[in-house]
C-alpha cells in the first residue's frame, strides 16, 4: 500500500513536470526568431569553379528497350540536370523492362533455382550515377552469383560527370513540357517517387545524403501557386512567407525541405557496394555500336549519357551547360 501511494505521487509529479516543460517550450518557441546568415558572395571567396555538360533531350529522358541482333539493349539516358535526382527511379524503370525478355513478371528471388541459373549476365555502359544505380538495381534483383553485372566505362568515380553535379534533390532542367509525351510524363512521375524514396533510405553520413531546408525567393506572388518539380508531396514542411525583413528583401518566399547529396561521398559508396556485391568493372571506351555488339553479355544497359548521341544515333540528345561556383564554407549558413 505504501508502494502504491508513492507510485501515485510519482506519477502526479511526473505529469505536472511534463506539463510545465511543455508550457515553457511553447513560450520559448513563440519568442524564438530565426535569423538567416547571408551568404558572403565575392570573387575572392570562390574556391572552385565547375563546368559540365548535361545530357538533355527536349522530349525527356529515354528509358526503353530495343533488340539489336542477338542482344537486348535497354536505354537509360538523357536526364538533363536531374541525373542524380532521378537515378534510382529510372534505373528501376529500366530494369522493369527485363520482365518480358526473361519471360516472368516476378523478381528473381521468387524463381526456381533452375530459372535463376539461366539468367543472363548483364553489361552496363557507364559508371556515372545512372550506370551505378542501374548496376546496383540489377544486383539486388538478380543475385545469382559474382560476375552477374559488369560495368564498362571510360571513366570511374571521381572522374565522371556525375561527380561535378550539384546534387540538390530537385528534378529540374529535365525536359520541355510542350515536347514531352503522355508516356514520358507518367515515367517521370514514377521515377521521381521511386528515386525520392530510395534516397530517403540512404540518408546519413555513409552515403553523404542529408535533409536541408531550402528557400525559393520570388518577386511575383503568382509563382507561389506553382508546384515544386515532381510534385509538392515530395517536399515536406512547405511554408509560405511574406516577410521581406527576414528573407533578404524578397516579398514572397517558399520554404521546404529536400535532400542534398555529396557526389564524392555518394558515388564512392555506390561503387564500393557494387564491388562488395560481386560486380566487375572493365575500363573501356566504346567508339562504335559494333564494339558493343561484340560484348559477351546478351543484355546491355546503355547509361552513356551524352555518349548515346554517337553510339545510338540519338540526334535529339544534346549538351546543356551547367556551372557551379563553390564558395568558402560558412558554418552559420545552415539552409
Amino acid at each position: 500500500m505504501i508502494f502504491e501511494t508513492n507510485r501515485r505521487q510519482f506519477l502526479r509529479v511526473a505529469i505536472a513536470a511534463s506539463a510545465l516543460l511543455a508550457a515553457r517550450s511553447r513560450v520559448l518557441s513563440l519568442d524564438y526568431e530565426r535569423h538567416f546568415a547571408p551568404v558572403k558572395v565575392s570573387r575572392d571567396r570562390v574556391i572552385r569553379e565547375v563546368v559540365g555538360l548535361r545530357p538533355y533531350r527536349a522530349e525527356g529522358f529515354v528509358v526503353d528497350a530495343q533488340r539489336l541482333g542477338n542482344k537486348l539493349i535497354v536505354h537509360n539516358y538523357g536526364h538533363g540536370g536531374a541525373g542524380m535526382t532521378l537515378s534510382w527511379g529510372t534505373a528501376s524503370l529500366a530494369v522493369d523492362l527485363l520482365r518480358d525478355f526473361l519471360g516472368t513478371r516476378t523478381p528473381s528471388s521468387a524463381l526456381s533455382a533452375k530459372r535463376e541459373r539461366s539468367h543472363p549476365h548483364f553489361a552496363v555502359l557507364g559508371a556515372g550515377v545512372n550506370g551505378l544505380s542501374t548496376a546496383r538495381t540489377l544486383q539486388r534483383r538478380f543475385q545469382n552469383g559474382p560476375g552477374t553485372v559488369t560495368i564498362y566505362a571510360r571513366e570511374l568515380p571521381p572522374d565522371t560527370t556525375s561527380n561535378i553535379s550539384g546534387a540538390h534533390w530537385s528534378p529540374t532542367t529535365v525536359f520541355d513540357p510542350e515536347a514531352a509525351s503522355a508516356k514520358f510524363n507518367e515515367q517521370f512521375r514514377q521515377a521521381c517517387r521511386i528515386s525520392n524514396r530510395a534516397f530517403q533510405l540512404l540518408a546519413g553520413t555513409e552515403y553523404g545524403v542529408r535533409w536541408i531546408e531550402t528557400f525559393e525567393l520570388y518577386r511575383n506572388e503568382a509563382l507561389l501557386a506553382v508546384d515544386l518539380p515532381g510534385g509538392n508531396d515530395l517536399y515536406p514542411a512547405i511554408e509560405i512567407h511574406r516577410d521581406p525583413d527576414h528573407y533578404f528583401g524578397f516579398p514572397f518566399v517558399k520554404q521546404f525541405s529536400t535532400m542534398l547529396i555529396e557526389p564524392s561521398i555518394y558515388l564512392s559508396a555506390m561503387l564500393r557496394d557494387f564491388y562488395i556485391a560481386g560486380g566487375r568493372v572493365v575500363v573501356k571506351e566504346f567508339h562504335s555500336r559494333e564494339e558493343i555488339m561484340r560484348l559477351p553479355e546478351p543484355v546491355v544497359f546503355n547509361c552513356t549519357g551524352l555518349g548515346a548521341r554517337a553510339l545510338f544515333n540519338d540526334q535529339k540528345l544534346g549538351p546543356v551547360r551547367g556551372q557551379l561556383e563553390v564558395l568558402l564554407p560558412q558554418p552559420e549558413v545552415d539552409y
